[in-house]
């Protein structure tokens, strides 16, 4: 991928050691840059340059647990605005990261 995207996804951590391995995986991803791991809510938020099928292919096989993803904003158009992409609503249209 050519721009930046942030990808929310929906992973069942239930423990923290599951925490703790998700963080790790995330961490040995050079393609990601910032993460945000929310265990309350079952969450975690990604944030760089990569393609999200393929990570979440990849963090599928690395926790070997299911991976929803909620919602995926794709860089910004010619107006300088965020495309964004719902896959699942969830609660309240808040947003988790926004770019600086």
């Amino acid at each position: 991928m050519s721009g930046q995207v942030c990808m929310v996804m929906r992973v069942n951590l239930d423990c923290p050691s599951c925490c703790n391995k998700m963080r790790r995986i995330i961490l040995r991803m050079k393609e990601i840059e910032m993460h945000l791991i929310e265990k309350q809510h079952n969450r975690v938020s990604i944030f760089g340059r990569f393609d999200p099928g393929d990570i979440a292919i990849r963090i599928r096989k690395q926790m070997n647990r299911r991976v929803e993803i909620l919602d995926i904003q794709l860089p910004g158009n010619a107006d300088g605005q965020a495309e964004e992409m719902r896959h699942a609503p969830d609660g309240p249209d808040q947003p988790i990261m926004q770019q600086a």
